[in-house]
């Protein structure tokens, strides 16, 4: 059973998130649309904008929402809690971590969050993985897994 098509990711500024998300993930912008259904509109009121990127097998779908809360991800409520993305090899683990904190020091983007990436950790099985935020506070967990499961 295949249950893998997007991660949806909600931001009050695409053009700043869409950059991004083309620069560190090296996705490819594949489509864009403006015009939604009433399903759509009733799920995610204040819809602007969606575009999709697609990096490898994995889809990003950006989608500018206005009239957003201005907290940020976190804290004690119920939510996602963070996506976990697999690496092929500590080297790109480390790779994904020096890129992450290129592009913040590029001062291109604006982050909503100022905090950087933690530190590569090893588990007692040799499992590699480091914790970042997205341009909009959203969190993501880099990893290695040595056996590929």
């Amino acid at each position: 059973m295949t249950f893998h098509h997007h991660i949806g990711i909600q931001t009050a500024d695409l053009d700043n998130c869409l950059a991004w998300y083309v620069d560190y993930f090296v996705a490819r912008k594949t489509w864009t649309l403006d015009t939604f259904s009433e399903l759509t509109r009733s799920r995610l009121p204040g819809i602007t904008r969606l575009t999709e990127v697609v990096v490898e097998d994995t889809r990003f779908h950006l989608f500018e929402q206005t009239g957003q809360d201005d907290r940020l991800p976190g804290g004690n409520t119920v939510q996602f809690q963070h996506t976990c993305l697999a690496t092929e090899s500590p080297e790109r683990l480390k790779a994904w971590r020096s890129r992450w904190v290129e592009l913040y020091d590029s001062g291109r983007y604006h982050f909503a969050r100022p905090d950087q990436p933690s530190e590569i950790v090893i588990d007692a099985d040799g499992i590699q993985s480091f914790y970042t935020f997205d341009v909009n506070g959203l969190e993501f967990e880099f990893t290695y897994v040595p056996d590929g499961s």
